[in-house]
């Protein structure tokens, strides 16, 4: 049996099982990773380097800052500013979607969620709206807001370096001519039929998690307060800053919780406490999976063969489609910076094979492959709230699909208008 073989079989084991949800999600995700190396697809080194990933250490250092806004009572505070002007969940919706999403257009979408979350906690203990009605709204904005900008997300990067080494390349705002209209739609789906496909998932008795807890924050003394909030701003603007101040998001992020901790703002047992060993697991997991793809040219195998169907000369429509829904797929399992990392080098070779405009294809390919929206493993925010909003899989199926269906759809019809393949 050859290594294709072997991780299509693990990519279907991981999909089923995610779907069938016997076992925590984690633990199949980890399963998937031990096997991978026990079948030697991948070293013990590959399989496990999520643990050093970028993405996993801002995970843990943003839960550090997030709990230390959240105990200080400082996210309740800022987030009773934002319910005067959001008296509704759906209002409250369109407003998170709508900062989300903008701010995703700067900062990382990751990032940005990461900033939020505790914002949106504390709002919903304020409130009483349920944590999962408003969590994967904000972790969806985020991924669409990403589009809005050539910083917005990695992926949009990754193909403007593919762009460059042909001479080619996207203008700053060019991904918001397909962005920002997936965005609003996106927003007005979640205001209106959307919003009944959001889960209302109550808490356990037994969660003993730092935001599952009501307090009174009377007590606290107000210099923790505006610590937790002064950190907080500066590790934004950091992020922001991260190419001039030349310090990667992690690193900034880490500063922020060391700080937090040694001042005593959030103490050490509360600080590791915050760190969701769930989410960072299931991450973990998942990357070794994304390797194995793209180490084994499984996913390139899977691509390539799709694409082969069409025939030598494929209608540009057609070709369209069939990247974007391949992009669409892949994301939701290898995560969109994985998918568009895989994808940009095939779809240049498609492009440059049937003579299409290279940008045309390579922006189906960023807009599909920041379709991650059905999985809590598509993208690290989808699985950062997966345990605080206590979701199942199903429930990112349920709401995200159709908002792939509709979000897919708008952009299909607005690609072939502002990045034809064939440009006369």
């Amino acid at each position: 049996m050859n290594t294709q073989t072997i991780t299509i079989g693990f990519l279907l084991f991981a999909i089923i099982m995610f779907a069938w949800e016997k076992i925590p999600l984690w633990v199949t995700a980890m399963i998937v990773a031990v096997g991978l190396v026990l079948t030697k697809i991948l070293e013990p080194k590959e399989a496990f380097s999520g643990f050093t990933d970028p993405n996993v250490l801002l995970f843990m250092a943003m839960f550090i800052i997030g709990a230390a806004f959240f105990e200080t009572g400082m996210a309740q505070q800022v987030g009773s500013l934002v319910t005067k002007f959001a008296k509704t969940e759906r209002q409250l919706i369109a407003a998170v979607m709508t900062i989300t999403g903008l701010m995703s257009g700067i900062l990382s979408n990751t990032g940005t969620a990461a900033v939020l979350i505790p914002v949106l906690i504390g709002i919903s203990q304020s409130t009483k709206f349920p944590k999962s009605k408003i969590l994967l709204p904000l972790v969806f904005a985020a991924a669409m807001g990403g589009n809005l900008s050539l910083i917005g997300a990695p992926g949009n990067m990754i193909a403007q370096s593919g762009l460059e080494t042909i001479g080619l390349e996207f203008g700053f705002f060019e991904y918001a001519k397909i962005g920002l209209p997936v965005l609003i739609i996106g927003i007005i789906f979640f205001i209106t039929i959307g919003y009944k496909l959001l889960p209302d998932n109550a808490e356990n008795e037994d969660n003993d998690s730092i935001y599952s807890q009501e307090k009174s924050y009377e007590d606290i003394p107000k210099w923790k307060q505006w610590t937790s909030l002064i950190i907080l701003i500066l590790t934004v603007l950091s992020m922001v800053l991260e190419k001039q101040i030349g310090i990667k998001l992690f690193i900034s992020a880490w500063v922020g919780a060391l700080i937090l901790v040694v001042m005593g703002v959030i103490s050490s047992k509360d600080a590791i406490k915050s760190i969701d060993m769930n989410t960072i697991l299931l991450y973990v997991g998942s990357l070794a999976l994304a390797s194995a793809l793209k180490e084994t040219g499984t996913g390139d195998l899977i691509a390539t063969t799709i694409v082969s169907k069409l025939g030598d000369n494929p209608s540009p429509t057609t070709l369209l489609i069939i990247i974007f829904i391949i992009c669409a797929t892949l994301t939701n399992f290898m995560s969109n910076t994985a998918t568009t990392a895989l994808m940009v080098p095939i779809s240049l070779s498609i492009s440059q094979t049937i003579g299409a405009d290279p940008r045309a294809v390579l922006m189906a390919t960023v807009i599909g492959g920041s379709m991650a929206y059905a999985t809590p493993i598509g993208m690290p925010a989808n699985t950062m709230v997966y345990n605080i909003g206590k979701y199942r899989f199903k429930d990112y199926v349920k709401s995200g699909l159709p908002l792939i269906l509709i979000c897919g759809t708008l952009a299909l019809i607005l690609l072939p208008i502002f990045f034809p393949f064939f440009p006369n």
